[in-house]
Parts: C-alpha cells; sequence; structure tokens
C-alpha cells in the first residue's frame, strides 16, 4: 500500500511544477501594488506577454503585459491584467526571440518606477531589475485546424447513423 502511495504523489508532483529558473521564494506583490506601495527592494515573480523589446548599450528591456501566473508560475490566457511593467537585465536577449505576444516570466527586485509613453498617454511603469527570466513555449493554435472530421464508409442503408461504425458516443470496448 505504502509503494502504491509513493507511486500516486511522484506522479502528481509532476504535473503542474514551476520551472527550476524561476523557482524560489518571493513576495506576493503585484505589479499595481509596486506602483502604489514602497516595495522596492522586494523580490517578485510577475508573468505576462512581450509588449517590446528595448536593447541598449549594457541591458536590455521588456515591456510586458502583466498577466496572472498560474500553478505553473505560466501567464494565464487571460483579457485580466494588471497593467504593464518594465523589466530590465544587465546582458543582451534578441528582440527576435523574444518578439512581441511571446510569454515570459521573470523572477527579479522591484527598483523604482519609471514614467513612460503608450502612444501620447503617460505612463507609470513598476520597474523590475531581472535575476531570471523563462521564455515560455508557444502555445498551439487550434484555431487554425480543421475541425475533427469521421472516415468515409460505404453507405449505410437505414439512414446516415451506422450504429455499428464506431463513434465519439460509444465506449472505447466496443470498437
Amino acid at each position: 500500500m505504502l509503494r502504491w502511495t509513493v507511486l500516486i504523489v511522484v506522479l502528481l508532483s509532476g504535473c503542474a511544477s514551476i520551472p527550476k529558473p524561476i523557482r524560489g521564494d518571493v513576495a506576493a506583490i503585484s505589479p499595481q501594488q509596486a506602483l502604489h506601495e514602497d516595495t522596492a527592494g522586494s523580490r517578485v515573480r510577475w508573468g505576462g506577454e512581450v509588449v517590446k523589446v528595448t536593447v541598449n548599450k549594457d541591458e536590455t528591456c521588456f515591456e510586458l503585459l502583466a498577466k496572472p501566473l498560474d500553478s505553473s508560475a505560466r501567464p494565464l490566457r487571460s483579457d485580466n491584467s494588471d497593467g504593464r511593467f518594465i523589466a530590465c537585465a544587465p546582458q543582451f536577449f534578441d528582440p527576435a526571440v523574444y518578439a512581441k505576444g511571446r510569454e515570459i516570466t521573470v523572477v527579479g527586485t522591484v527598483i523604482e518606477p519609471v514614467s513612460g509613453k503608450i502612444g501620447e498617454y503617460d505612463y507609470r511603469y513598476p520597474r523590475l531589475t531581472i535575476e531570471r527570466i523563462y521564455l515560455w513555449p508557444e502555445r498551439p493554435d487550434f484555431s487554425t485546424m480543421p475541425p475533427y472530421y469521421y472516415p468515409s464508409r460505404p453507405f449505410y442503408p437505414y439512414g446516415f447513423y451506422d450504429p455499428f461504425w464506431p463513434s465519439p458516443f460509444m465506449p472505447r470496448y466496443f470498437w
């Protein structure tokens, strides 16, 4: 019995774990809290969708649309957002790889907010110094896949439904 319990625990522990590069203790501070409270120096894990990448001489800065994170610290696909934030790292990251729309999660230290513009709107960004960054694999686009179809079969003389042809409503053991 103990053997089965250990096996089940081991199998379930791999279901939703945070990737190794972004694991660790972090404060539960959102980007909006970082704007309105004194949180400078706090270590946080934030994630979102890349809006813009700016490469400077000695750092790369990401403008991210903040998204809530799921149990594996991946940004959720939702319309919920906690605004935008800037995350900068003292090294080069290729903007072609970290392209607009890609999902990343960063771990870093909150520093003083910066002012910028979105179009002509003045915007105040919470800012983060990146310690670690994780680029998530692209999600498959199921909207371009053809709908499920059933293979063609000979005409069934008593109508369109053949009760002996496998269907998704029939239990697997009948096939």
